[in-house]
């Protein structure tokens, strides 16, 4: 079976060959090397070792990806031709090698063995110079295919073949998405190699205007200290801090609180993410959404200290879900328009549900966690397709008066159980009048509350100017400052404002 030997040629010193690669490279078979761009490689022609290098792929690829494929394919078919070859790389032949990967992964299906050999990597180098133990936390990335979903702030970084400008300054941007503009970060060239080792700190927005940076470079950024941008912006921060509220010593209303208790703060902070939606207003969007996501990291962190559920879990069912929901992204389906896309989704969703509404009952699909205006509506909408009905949106018109009625008679005899029984039924019967009308009951309560709001302050400047007070004023002023405040506000309406106090 042919064989290729992999090897590293070490960081970049002479001196940092290992043996067993000089042996190698010594024993007669074909060597390739994946770069002639290192150190020692001079002294390698200085000794006559004969070597093709593959320095010619890169022209040929439009990216690394498709370049590390071809070299692959090139070392396969020659090994295959002569038998084995060596093949050579800068440092270790397990770090930060792509071309090896590709190697080990298809050659078995070549009928081609590949042997890892000795090598030692630039990570030996690079640490010592930095003084870095990697035990603390090492997070080392690619700089040709770097993300920053992928960067750690509370770790050590070392991004490895910042080897051109051009890739520094991809570097720099995708890093800015997660550190500040003026983080410190060390940029090294050829670490541990005597004479060439260089080193310098500056402030990240400056690294690619670095001249030196070449093919034997490496980017470190360190951790981001306590109270940083860069920790602030990180969700895992984030979910930390709410930990620390619950935890002994932290805040005592924070650590009462439960899922229960929670609630009319979930369904407050989404009422009000709705309404900086509706006042388009993003930077408020941004806190309001902020206010909303601590809902969740406190339900979160409540359900890991019941042994109930974590943070992680919750991540997990959503991505579950959207990639059931979604075959047209994530699966083999495809989706043409957006009424197509929600049709999927909507089939999708069912076939979760399948088996839950047995009980036959036209209100078996009456979803309850919505807001009581939209439960209310669905309701009778079911019910409705169901054939019960009133025949005429009037009907309902005077079901509500019936109702006013009977919740005037609690009332005059203060059951506060019945008041609020009859209370429910009066709004039951205007939601039922809202879906008849095809109106929105919720957007047609904000507008009216808008109305009283504008026509109220109107009252208020009005008084204001007459030099009174509304809370000293009788119900007869009042009465008259309400129709002086409509006649100069937009909006329809008769009713007066009357003894409302």
């Amino acid at each position: 079976m042919p064989k290729i030997h992999v090897i590293g040629l070490g960081p970049g010193s002479w001196a940092g060959v290992p043996v067993g690669s000089l042996e190698l490279l010594g024993a007669g078979l074909p060597v390739f090397l994946r770069t002639a761009m290192h150190p020692v490689v001079p002294e390698l022609r200085r000794r006559g070792l004969k070597f093709r290098a593959l320095d010619d792929h890169y022209e040929q690829g439009e990216t690394f990806a498709q370049v590390y494929a071809r070299i692959a394919r090139t070392l396969l078919d020659e090994a295959k031709r002569a038998g084995g070859l060596v093949y050579a790389v800068p440092g270790h032949p397990g770090v930060a090698e792509q071309s090896v990967r590709n190697l080990l992964a298809a050659a078995p299906g070549e009928g081609v063995e590949v042997v890892l050999g000795p090598g030692q990597s630039f990570l030996d180098g690079v640490l010592s110079a930095l003084g870095v133990d990697p035990i603390d936390g090492l997070l080392m990335l690619d700089a040709t295919v770097l993300r920053s979903d992928q960067l750690q702030p509370r770790c050590h970084t070392l991004i490895a073949q910042v080897f051109q400008r051009a890739v520094a300054s991809d570097v720099k941007l995708t890093l800015m998405e997660v550190y500040p503009d003026d983080h410190p970060v060390t940029l090294l060239r050829a670490a541990g190699v005597p004479g060439e080792e260089r080193m310098e700190r500056m402030p990240l927005y400056e690294i690619d205007r670095v001249d030196w940076v070449d093919h034997v470079t490496t980017l470190y950024v360190p951790p981001a200290e306590p109270g940083d941008e860069a920790l602030r912006r990180d969700p895992w921060y984030l979910a930390g801090l709410v930990r620390r509220l619950r935890e002994p010593g932290g805040c005592p209303w924070d650590r009462e609180q439960t899922h229960r208790s929670l609630r009319r703060y979930v369904i407050e902070e989404a009422y009000e993410v709705a309404d900086a939606i509706d006042q388009d207003d993003p930077d408020a969007l941004a806190d309001e959404l902020g206010d909303l996501l601590l809902q969740v990291l406190l339900h979160a962190q409540i359900g890991a200290e019941e042994g109930a559920f974590a943070l992680r879990d919750v991540y997990a069912a959503l991505a579950d879900k959207l990639i059931r929901r979604h075959p047209h992204v994530f699966g083999d389906g495809t989706a043409k328009d957006e009424a197509e896309a929600e049709r999927m989704w909507r089939t999708a969703k069912a076939r979760e549900h399948a088996g839950e509404d047995e009980d036959g009952s036209a209100l078996a699909r009456l979803k309850w966690a919505r807001p009581p205006a939209q439960v209310a509506v669905q309701a009778g909408r079911l019910a409705a397709e169901a054939g019960f009905d009133w025949r005429r949106a009037e009907d309902i018109v005077d079901k509500i008066e019936e109702e006013a009625a009977e919740l005037r008679e609690e009332l005059v005899r203060g059951d506060r159980d019945r008041l609020e029984e009859e209370f429910g039924d009066l709004l039951f019967a205007a939601a039922n009048l809202a879906r008849r009308c095809d109106l929105d009951m919720d957007r047609a309560l904000l507008q009216a509350t808008r109305k009283f709001a504008a026509r109220f302050r109107q009252m208020e400047r009005i008084a204001a100017a007459d030099g009174v007070k509304l809370a000293d004023l009788p119900d007869d002023r009042l009465d008259a400052l309400w129709r002086r405040a409509k006649a100069g506000a937009p909006g329809r309406g008769n009713s007066s404002f009357g003894a409302r106090r």
